[in-house]
């Protein structure tokens, strides 16, 4: 027994890295494309155009989202800023369902590991989202309580948005209105000077991609892009490949309904978000998760609604009760359980209609699967890693980075006009106070990293 336990486990292990290598490509690609839109897209002038609940701010809502994060969290803190900022609810909502269900890496994601008729339901079902969520906080939004929330974001100081400059989260204290009328807000007085550097140069997005100061931004936010998601991918693809092994049939069986009918699929919708919910898988890591459930036989409407619900997974949802409170938590789970639900229902019904719900009878298991080859899986990832190197080690040798020391909780480069501190006889500079406190409280866990840099990016000590 001991020997088959053993063998599961490898087996498992197998599966997940297996299914992690396929996909390694498609959401490198997807993050560095994120990356790029993050840097040279404006978050506030999104949010001051989101403020009205009209069919055209909806729509841009949802543009931007499909052009922002790809991560849960990073989603919720987007929205969380455009909310604070003055972006009716329904639109910063909108964002959030976008910028979760139609973005690159997502449906790489999904058309690699579950098939093209998923990937169609997942950008159609997307949009269904939002029109379905549209409608029913028109009719039940508690506009009070929501203008108390935002009232008190505001008193908090959680209102602040992105440096346009960093990626940093900008201070009131550094911040210029530019000629558009635009307020922009920086991190510290040396992104401040970077940024009017570049206005006054004229330089544009695609002059700045020529520069190393350019590729160093977008290092910076492809590394900030990892830092959000990589937990959860790491965790949904060994989840799904432990899932795949050791989940018996008849736990499937017994969860979700099987046979046809309406009632079938309108329970498969149901308890294909009641286990996203407590699944703790959010972000991409859903996706594998979902082949386990399509390899266990659940129904189209169960995996495809489960795949909609990692904007409220438990974690999640912890999220908006920190920032929103219990209120506000609770009327987003019911508006988004209830939306995500009856997609993926609708979803069934249209693709039953049209003759295209997949049938996994037949087709090839996980377990029979051979994932690392020598084919164009293979070729894409060499690729797709090898760019990730050279974005590591821009953002990593701070080549076109300003400022003279790198600030050692977040790397960023700041000169000595800002915050600082002193440990174990070296000076340490900050590019904002959030990094100063956050050496302080730890600084035995940052202070290998050497105060200075020179020209040429290599560590020096002050």
């Amino acid at each position: 027994m001991e020997a088959t336990l053993i063998e599961g486990v490898l087996e498992s292990l197998r599966i997940g890295f297996g299914f992690l290598w396929t996909a390694a490509w498609a959401i490198i690609m997807g993050l560095t494309i994120t990356s790029l839109v993050q840097v040279y897209v404006s978050k506030e002038r999104m949010a001051r155009v989101l403020g009205e609940s009209s069919l055209s701010s909806l729509a841009k809502a949802t543009a931007f989202g499909a052009a922002s994060s790809g991560c849960s969290f990073g989603a919720v803190a987007i929205g969380r800023g455009l909310f604070a900022k003055g972006a009716h609810a329904v639109n910063f909502l909108a964002f959030m369902f976008a910028s979760t269900n139609l973005i690159v890496e997502l449906g790489l994601m999904i058309l690699i590991l579950l098939g093209w008729e998923f990937l169609v339901a997942e950008l159609l079902g997307g949009l269904v989202l939002i029109a379905v969520m549209a409608l029913i906080v028109r009719f039940t939004l508690p506009e009070a309580l929501f203008d108390d929330v935002r009232a008190e974001l505001d008193r908090h100081g959680h209102g602040g948005m992105t440096d346009p400059t960093c990626g940093m989260e900008g201070t009131d204290e550094h911040a210029i209105v530019t000629d558009g009328g635009e307020t922009l807000t920086f991190c510290s007085e040396g992104c401040l000077e970077t940024y009017r550097q570049r206005a006054a140069s004229g330089g544009a997005w695609h002059d700045e991609l020529r520069s190393w100061g350019g590729w160093y931004k977008i290092g910076n936010q492809y590394r900030k892009e990892w830092s959000m998601i990589w937990k959860d991918v790491v965790a949904g693809f060994l989840v799904s490949g432990f899932v795949i092994v050791f989940v018996p049939q008849r736990v499937w069986n017994a969860l979700f309904i099987q046979g046809d009918g309406i009632l079938v699929t309108a329970e498969n919708a149901i308890m294909g978000v009641a286990i996203a919910v407590i699944s703790f898988v959010g972000s991409m890591g859903n996706v594998p998760f979902a082949v386990a459930l399509w390899g266990g036989g659940i129904s189209f409407a169960g995996v495809i609604a489960f795949v909609y619900a990692d904007l409220i997974t438990i974690p999640v949802l912890n999220v908006y009760r920190k920032y929103y409170g219990w209120k506000v938590m609770l009327y987003i789970l019911a508006v988004f359980f209830v939306t995500m639900a009856f997609t993926g229902f609708l979803m069934e019904l249209l693709f039953d209609a049209l003759g295209i719900v997949p049938n996994l009878a037949g087709g090839e298991t996980a377990t029979e699967r051979t994932y690392f080859e020598l084919n164009y899986t293979f070729y894409l990832n060499l690729v797709a890693v090898a760019f990730s190197g050279f974005l590591l080690y821009v953002y990593r040798r701070g080549l076109g980075a300003p400022g003279r020391y790198r600030d050692p909780v977040c790397g960023m480069r700041t000169d000595d006009d800002g915050p600082s501190a002193t440990h174990d006889g070296d000076t340490y500079y900050f590019c904002s106070t959030a990094c100063e406190r956050a050496f302080e409280a730890s600084p035995a866990e940052f202070a290998s990293a050497s105060p200075r840099v020179s020209e040429a990016g290599d560590h020096e000590h002050h």
